[in-house]
């Protein structure tokens, strides 16, 4: 028999959880430390002779077998309450004004609120030809034996892909975390084998190492989100969230950065088909060009993409983005690299590599 009250004690945590999120990435410093190699550490060289009319420059690439207008996806954030929900909607607004990806933020709500649904819908029907992409914990998927649970949040949304997110750091900090990882590569496994939908493995801004890489890429993992210790540092939210856990502190700053993950993984597939997301310090176009010519398919953003949407709402994150757009094709032009398959041939250099 469900116990009823226990139920909503818990929905009421997630949503609470969510809530103390956002509020913390908005009001508190939770950016990673520096450490090195960063984007800042890495150079273009300067082309002369580019022999480019920057108008003809086309920044337009593909992404799970659809055209984008730029190689950027707005990460997922948050939902699962009220503010959350508006917040998903108004991204799925930009995205669909930009043509670019939308990854909603976890829908693990939904086994235990299915009513949440209908919030979830609203944004296939925002974008009904955008890209949008579902999103679940992990922890959820561990040991996974029936795809019931999982159709029902692709359903919601009409997703285009899933992804999974690998977040250990944040449940070893979190005071609701759970800590049972036991199973998630056969969970993974298991949803590549059963799912008739691309997959999407992603850290959640602690990086991956090569030995992790590996394992993914040896069960056939095709899309991997790289999320990388240089932007948001959720070891940082979650020690803000439980004072009793100052004595891990040591963890704020866990990680390998966006950029050594990216050499790792570019190193490790040279012989594989796989599309890399580069994500964690994305906060203008210039770092989006250094994550394509690192060997990113496509970068991704999330806070300073909610702090702006905060600000200046809809219209103020499209007028962002659109100038991230710019800084790309400003890039481009100077390495003389007239489309996004020739910047990822554009040499850099990384000083402290």
């Amino acid at each position: 028999m469900i116990n009823l009250k226990k139920a909503k004690i818990k929905i009421f945590n997630i949503s609470k959880r969510k809530a103390d999120h956002v509020n913390i990435c908005l009001h508190q410093d939770v950016q990673y430390k520096p450490k090195h190699p960063n984007f800042d550490d890495v150079e273009f060289q300067h082309n002369s002779l580019p022999e480019l009319n920057y108008k003809e420059i086309d920044v337009s690439t593909s992404f799970l077998g659809r055209k984008i207008s730029f190689p950027l996806m707005i990460s997922c954030m948050t939902g699962g309450y009220d503010k959350g929900n508006r917040i998903n909607q108004k991204l799925a607004e930009v995205g669909a004004s930009l043509n670019i990806p939308v990854g909603v933020g976890s829908q693990r709500i939904l086994f235990e609120k299915p009513n949440e649904e209908k919030n979830f819908r609203e944004l296939r029907r925002i974008a009904p030809r955008g890209i949008l992409i579902g999103n679940i914990g992990a922890v959820q998927i561990a040991n996974i034996k029936k795809i019931d649970s999982i159709t029902r949040i692709i359903d919601s949304i009409e997703a285009d892909a899933l992804a999974i997110h690998l977040n250990p750091l944040q449940e070893l900090l979190q005071p609701e975390g759970e800590l049972n990882f036991k199973g998630v590569i056969n969970g993974i496994e298991f949803l590549l084998d059963n799912l008739n939908l691309p997959l999407i493995i992603k850290e959640t801004g602690a990086g991956f190492s090569k030995a992790s890489l590996k394992k993914l890429i040896k069960i056939g993992v095709k899309y991997i989100d790289l999320a990388g210790a240089e932007g948001t540092s959720w070891g940082a939210v979650e020690l803000l969230r439980d004072k009793s856990k100052e004595h891990l502190s040591y963890f704020r700053d866990w990680g390998a950065t966006t950029v050594e993950s990216l050499v790792q993984a570019t190193i490790l597939i040279k012989s594989k088909k796989l599309t890399l997301i580069s994500s964690g310090g994305i906060d203008d176009g210039i770092r989006i060009a250094k994550s394509v010519a690192l060997g990113a398919d496509l970068a991704s953003s999330a806070r300073p993409i909610l702090k702006s949407l905060i600000n200046s709402e809809v219209e103020g994150t499209i007028n962002l983005l659109n100038k991230w757009r710019d800084q790309l094709k400003s890039v481009m032009f100077l390495t003389g690299a007239e489309n996004i398959a020739k910047l990822m041939k554009v040499k850099t250099k990384i000083n402290q590599f």
